[in-house]
């Protein structure tokens, strides 16, 4: 069918793009040691671009097999959009080599039967149960799992026609501890592109929760702090978060960023940051974008100093620039600029084995920040303070600051690097605030 939309669209005089999807996904949740929920989901569809005397026009419809006169009809509708459209149209991507990024993609995943599905989230329940039976009635034990199959294509007018599936897995678990008119929680999540060895990760996914939720029963509010403290990866990609619109091009073009150009000190020289779609295995790696364009490392920052910010096709061509490859989207919107990878790196030191330190391991409340200014003002869900090796939890105080600040301010990274998606970082030494 892609074939032959494509020939009718090359009968029309416009430039055009189209972006296909189709995939599956299983998805499974756990409640009080109960299969809460299984369900299936299948997905499919095609964005359309049309290009039309320097203005655009788009629009999707769902599925994959229509006959000719729903092609046409859809065809024709994009480009009546387009005619209208105040959209401004700058090109497409022109075709160019891209390299393969290999392992993301598992045929165990794909070919994974519902019910085959339904046993590894059987394994997950059994594994709460024994723990629940281990640690006793004061903890509530819930979880989710999911798997996830797709094919993600892209064609248009300049000869671009690449294709790629890939593949997903992932798990959530929580537990709460309510005892004596008291609470605390805990959580982990995973995700891979390969069935991993399933068991030895739920085990350590439920040491890693089981620790927390114990750690916030006992944690209390501190009175606060002011200087160095540890940020653990989960509060280190809120703190990213609030950053990287600054990195967007778009909004270095509409003037919504701190930045300019760059080759200006931002940060303190022990700190780098990079964007890598290119990294084999990886959650946010792929082999071209949502435009087509090669997948490649872009080093955002390097020792303290600016060095790119992250393009799509449109802004790059506005503002003089190449693609980085980092056009995000699916068959129902048009691109946008987004991470892949992105990864913290930099001067390392051992903050691993600590004797004495302020460490923040969780905070919410990112949506509050203010990414111009930077300020930010994040609630700790949970922290700790390390007094000569002994842990004294604490949570429910602000974790306050400006983004700009604490990049300038770090002074180390551990050696240790966590995954959370498509966020890698070690621990940051910084200097933080905590009312």
């Amino acid at each position: 069918m892609i074939d032959e939309l494509i020939r009718i669209l090359n009968h029309k005089n416009v430039e055009w793009e189209i972006y296909w999807e189709a995939g599956r996904g299983s998805s499974f949740k756990i409640e009080r040691g109960r299969l809460e929920r299984a369900q299936r989901k299948y997905h499919s569809g095609i964005g359309l671009r049309i290009g039309y005397k320097g203005r655009q026009g788009f629009s999707y419809i769902t599925g994959l097999n229509h006959d000719r006169a729903t092609l046409e009809k859809f065809v024709n509708r994009t480009i009546k959009l387009a005619k209208v459209s105040e959209v401004p149209f700058l090109g497409f991507a022109k075709e160019s080599k891209f390299k393969r990024v290999k392992g993301l993609h598992d045929r165990k995943i794909e070919e994974l039967s519902f019910e085959d599905a339904i046993e590894y989230a059987k394994v997950l329940l059994e594994k709460e149960k024994e723990l629940k039976e281990e640690i006793g009635k004061a903890y509530t034990l819930s979880g989710s799992l999911a798997f996830g199959h797709a094919v993600d294509g892209i064609a248009n007018s300049n000869g671009v026609e690449k294709q790629e599936p890939s593949t997903a897995m992932s798990f959530g678990l929580y537990i709460i501890k309510r005892e004596m008119g008291k609470n605390g929680s805990g959580s982990y999540y995973k995700g891979f592109r390969n069935i991993p060895d399933f068991e030895e990760e739920l085990s350590k996914g439920l040491k890693s929760a089981l620790r927390d939720a114990d750690l916030s029963f006992n944690a209390k509010q501190e009175s606060g702090f002011e200087g160095e403290v540890v940020l653990e990866p989960h509060t280190a990609v809120s703190i990213i978060g609030i950053l990287m619109s600054n990195l967007y091009a778009d909004n270095v073009y509409h003037k919504r960023s701190r930045f300019e150009n760059p080759g200006v000190d931002v940060a303190n020289e022990a700190f780098t940051l990079i964007d890598d779609s290119t990294i084999e295995g990886k959650l946010g790696s792929y082999s071209f974008d949502g435009e087509g364009n090669p997948s490649q490392r872009t080093v955002l920052i390097e020792e303290g100093i600016l060095k790119s910010f992250l393009f799509d096709e449109y802004y790059a061509k506005l503002m003089n620039a190449k693609s980085t490859g980092n056009a995000v989207r699916d068959f129902r919107t048009t691109p946008h600029i987004g991470t892949s990878n992105l990864i913290v790196d930099g001067r390392r030191e051992d903050l691993e084995d600590l004797d004495n330190a302020v460490v923040i391991k969780k905070v919410f409340g990112e949506h509050t920040a203010n990414p111009i200014s930077g300020d930010f003002s994040l609630t700790v869900e949970l922290g700790y303070k390390i007094e000569d090796g002994e842990l004294k939890p604490f949570k429910d105080n602000m974790f306050v600051g400006n983004v700009f600040e604490v990049i300038k301010s770090i002074n180390a990274l551990g050696k240790k690097e966590e995954e959370l998606g498509g966020f890698i970082s070690p621990r940051i030494l910084t200097f933080g605030k905590i009312v």
